[in-house]
């Protein structure tokens, strides 16, 4: 399996340093990087970061999230078969939901050949700060890509006084006590903090979830359907009976009646359901907080 990082923040905060930084750090381990980076505009400003021995993948004018979601799929799948890496690297458009970017890494095709390591969001420390100037949807953004790390770097510190350093700490492990905080500059953050991030759960043959539950917060699931079907009521059914902390799940469910298991997505409560006309493997991905504790039929 290849470790996948996804690489959030705010616009402005600090990703690409960040990036440039890993990928020194990767290499100097002999480890091989493999970067998706995404853009907002229609030139690839960030991407020249990048040295030319890193596979490189590039999406522009938009965000990987569920109207660039296949896109990403592609891209993910095209690195898998053309490039030779370790560790894969996400760069999220600083416009992105880390909930709809990850939703994007997760396509049951591939998902047994990733394993997401951790969202890592780079926050602003002088624009946390002064978040209460932002607009409001702005601000809400802002404030779910920080709510939604493993791993937060506290960047731009050498900007503030020891006393406004103080307060972001503080009022970041306020606002995310399941992240660890690293105080950074210029997005430094050593590797091994890195490496220790878990956000996929783990379940053994007995689904038993071998990651504390403690340290899950923002995490995926990957379920098997062997030898079972459903009527879509059926499903639908335990759908709707399912917490608010699961939000989003895509893959392919054994429909009775149906020659193939059809596409299901589901987001924010809403259901589809299209027929597929490839024998595709019966999994379905969840994502949300605690999903291995989330019952699912025909397996738990």
């Amino acid at each position: 399996m290849k470790d996948v990082y996804l690489f959030s923040g705010f616009l402005g905060s600090g990703k690409t340093s960040m990036l440039t930084d890993v990928i020194r750090q990767l290499k100097e381990k002999g480890l091989k990087p493999a970067v998706i980076m995404n853009e907002l505009g229609k030139l690839p400003f960030d991407s020249q970061a990048v040295e030319e021995d890193v596979p490189l993948k590039e999406m522009l004018e938009g965000c990987i999230c569920c109207s660039g979601a296949e896109k990403t799929e592609a891209q993910i799948q095209s690195l898998l078969l053309d490039s030779e890496f370790d560790v894969l690297i996400i760069e999220t458009t600083g416009a992105a939901h880390p909930v709809e970017a990850l939703d994007a890494v997760y396509s049951p095709i591939f998902a047994e050949q990733l394993y997401v390591k951790g969202i890592v969001t780079v926050a602003d420390s002088k624009l946390w700060l002064n978040r209460e100037t932002l607009t409001p949807q702005v601000r809400t953004l802002f404030m779910e890509q920080i709510r939604h790390a493993h791993l937060l770097l506290a960047n731009k510190m050498d900007l503030l006084s020891e006393a406004e350093q103080a307060k972001v700490v503080y009022e970041l492990q306020g606002f995310n006590p399941h992240a660890f905080i690293l105080q950074t500059t210029n997005g430094r953050v050593p590797l091994h903090l890195l490496e220790g991030l878990t956000a996929t759960v783990q379940i053994d043959q007995e689904n038993i979830v071998k990651t504390p539950l403690s340290s899950m917060h923002l995490a995926s699931r990957l379920v098997e359907f062997e030898g079972v079907h459903f009527t879509q009521e059926q499903f639908e059914e335990w759908v709707r009976a399912l917490p608010d902390t699961v939000y989003r799940m895509k893959g392919y469910v054994p429909i009775e009646g149906v020659k193939n298991p059809m596409l299901f997505q589901y987001a924010y409560g809403m259901v589809q359901w299209l027929p597929e006309y490839i024998k595709m493997p019966a999994k379905l991905v969840l994502i949300g907080e605690n999903v291995g504790t989330v019952g699912v039929p025909g397996i738990d």
